[in-house]
């Protein structure tokens, strides 16, 4: 049985990865500070620690049983508080990161999963976009995870290593479904709809509303980072989580109040600035997950929508 350290384990698609790594028989150690995460997401098969990846003490502790794998989700995953605190962007994304790399050598980790991002390609000529686009980050946030996946990577290509370092980065693009937070307004649009549905509060879309995402079920992601885990030809690739079917945010609000018997005919809509670091275009290639991977979406965004209202109706009344 190998031992996978999560980091971030506690948070929603950490806690995803965490029971997909249970399900195949897998021991866990889910290290958490729960800044954003939840322990009772958690399995209690899971070994939890209660730690933050910028302490060093913290990370050690994690690594006190033999680490097989670590698969490194923790950050500050919010555009918004990026420019707001970016020194505190880059503490836990990139040094933290960091730390987690440093620590995983010096105990002989064989292999390492990063959470990358699909903000990095900023504002994309070409959507569905490939991995091999340019990288143009505009927003402190996209810099920070960047700059974590070049130190991930060129951490397994140093030449002084002694025994073997294997690393993939997944940039991930808007990841959704049940336990994603319905009160942090820094979280996934559409759990921020979902959420002010159902407290009947107003929806508010920034810009026109025709600024698309690509939305992919959390259920499949975790799938692919375990999938992933034995998978060599996946060794030093960064590869594109998402559907390839963009969505515009106006779409989704009108799905999401579909889903409740509503539409912007009925319901409170407001429409506000764009906000800073926002996208116009975002949609994954992702010729290279099923060549590398054999790895698909399997779950269709209004079978998904569906399973998150459901879930959040009665996470709201709770």
């Amino acid at each position: 049985m190998k031992t996978v350290l999560v980091t971030g384990a506690a948070g929603f698609i950490g806690s995803h990865v965490v029971d997909a790594l249970l399900a195949r028989d897998y021991a866990v150690v889910a290290l958490d500070n729960l800044s954003t995460g939840d322990r009772s997401r958690l399995d209690g098969r899971a070994h939890f620690l209660l730690g933050d990846v910028r302490n060093p003490d913290d990370i050690a502790r994690a690594f006190e049983r033999p680490v097989d794998v670590v698969i490194h989700i923790a950050g500050q995953a919010s555009i918004s508080l990026s420019f707001q605190d970016p020194s505190n962007d880059l503490t836990v994304n990139t040094l933290g990161t960091i730390n987690m790399l440093q620590a995983s050598l010096a105990h002989n980790v064989p292999r390492f999963l990063f959470a990358s991002s699909m903000t990095i390609y900023g504002n994309p000529e070409v959507v569905p976009t490939p991995e091999n686009a340019e990288i143009a980050p505009v927003s402190y946030y996209a810099v920070t995870k960047y700059a974590a996946e070049r130190y991930v990577h060129l951490t397994a290509a140093r030449r002084d290593l002694t025994t073997p370092f294997d690393v993939t980065s997944f940039r991930m693009f808007n990841v959704y479904g049940e336990r994603q937070s319905l009160t942090n307004p820094y979280q996934g649009v559409l759990a921020i709809f979902i959420g002010r549905l159902l407290r009947g509060e107003e929806i508010v879309i920034h810009s026109d509303g025709e600024q698309s995402r690509d939305f992919v079920y959390v259920t499949d992601v975790a799938r692919a980072w375990v999938d992933a885990i034995d998978a060599p030809a996946t060794f030093g690739q960064v590869i594109n989580l998402g559907t390839g079917t963009p969505t515009t945010v106006n779409q989704l609000c009108d799905a999401v109040l579909s889903a409740n018997g509503q539409s912007r005919a009925t319901y409170p809509v407001r429409y506000a600035a764009a906000q800073l670091g926002d996208l116009r275009a975002s949609g994954a290639d992702i010729t290279r997950a099923r060549e590398l991977l054999g790895w698909e979406p399997q779950i269709r965004l209004e079978d998904g929508m569906r399973r998150t209202v459901e879930w959040a109706m009665t996470a709201i009344k709770r």
